[in-house]
């Protein structure tokens, strides 16, 4: 999710109402078979959190990123509570965007944002590696041009491909000690002037799908050739307007999880959704909303046939100005809330 660093109006609503659709949310997540002991079904997050991205690992480990502060959470398996892993401005950590597991090079990605509303100091949006098991900073990798890191995908040859935000493109880092360089630039990647691409997964047959940051009917589909170059860019068109997918996560060959933070509704802010995307032969899909009435839920992922999702509750830290973080409302509580697929991956 990405916003641009000016002044919100101030909104009348205080984040009291967040905690009821918390608490909708987490109902959501009791429905079904009971959740695995390495799963718990709703974990607990910091207090003031405002996480932005989550991952897991493949036994159960959570990580989740803050936007406030500028770190990250780990939850260990089995456990149903977080705690603080890379502490606040690690590594040059400002808005926590994407997260992702690197098992291979034990490492954790992060996107660093650059908009504002974080407690940690200003920095450029830059890709971050961290050591997975101690939170060591590793490196960091600037966007070559400037631009805005927001999520990452993995493919199966281990590349990094990186869903820039304010430029109509894709990057791609090959390997630890290189510098990310751009794989697909397009105009077709960018609806809004500056506002692009927001989340990013790869498949199977390593096509790379790719969300917009305004609100639109369709995501992008790019055909990957096999020596790892961009090939076709194909809008998937759904039948209604996708509001802000945040981050998009790949189920099988046929389906997609996105989650619709409704980020930019002014009439509409605390109506985001988790929903399932069935492909369909050719250039279309249709959606089916598995969670509604959410505070931007900007990010979630797959884990032990459950859809696991945060709450980022934008509206509370929009109602300030981004230089203003410290000025931002203390004790707004956050979990991770859990629901069961109706399609098993």
């Amino acid at each position: 999710m990405i916003m641009e660093p000016r002044n919100q109006k101030n909104r009348r609503k205080t984040w009291k109402g967040f905690a009821g659709i918390a608490l909708l949310a987490a109902c959501l997540g009791t429905f079904g078979p009971a959740q695995a002991e390495t799963s718990p079904a709703v974990i607990t997050l910091p207090n003031d959190f405002y996480p932005e991205s989550v991952t897991v690992a493949e036994d159960g480990t959570f990580y989740v990123s803050s936007w406030h502060q500028g770190a990250v959470a780990r939850v260990l398996p089995g456990q149903d509570k977080a705690e603080i892993f890379i502490p606040s401005g690690s590594n040059g950590l400002f808005n926590g965007q994407g997260v992702l597991v690197d098992a291979a090079r034990q490492t954790l990605w992060v996107c660093s944002g650059s908009v504002g509303f974080s407690i940690a100091p200003r920095t450029e949006s830059a890709l971050k590696a961290f050591d997975l098991t101690t939170g060591t900073p590793k490196a960091s990798y600037a966007l070559p041009g400037g631009g805005y890191c927001n999520d990452m995908a993995l493919s199966r040859a281990g590349r990094i491909y990186v869903a820039d935000s304010q430029r109509p493109r894709i990057l791609v880092l090959d390997d630890e000690k290189s510098a990310l360089r751009t794989w697909v630039e397009n105009p077709a990647l960018c609806r809004v002037a500056d506002n692009c691409l927001n989340g990013i997964a790869i498949d199977r047959d390593q096509a790379v799908y790719v969300s917009h940051i305004s609100a639109a009917p369709e995501l992008l589909k790019i055909a990957m050739t096999a020596d790892g170059s961009a090939g076709e860019i194909t809008p998937i068109r759904v039948p209604r307007l996708l509001k802000n997918v945040d981050a998009v996560r790949l189920l099988d060959a046929e389906h997609l999880v996105i989650f619709e933070s409704n980020a930019f509704a002014k009439n509409d802010p605390l109506n985001g959704s988790v929903s399932l995307v069935t492909l369909h032969p050719g250039r279309s899909a249709s959606v089916d909303t598995l969670a509604n009435g959410l505070a931007a839920p900007s990010s979630g992922v797959v884990h032990g046939g459950r859809v696991f999702f945060i709450q980022s509750k934008w509206e509370v830290l929009f109602r300030h100005a981004p230089d203003a973080a410290d000025q931002v409302e203390k004790g707004v509580p956050f979990v991770i809330n859990s629901l069961e697929l109706p399609v098993q991956p």
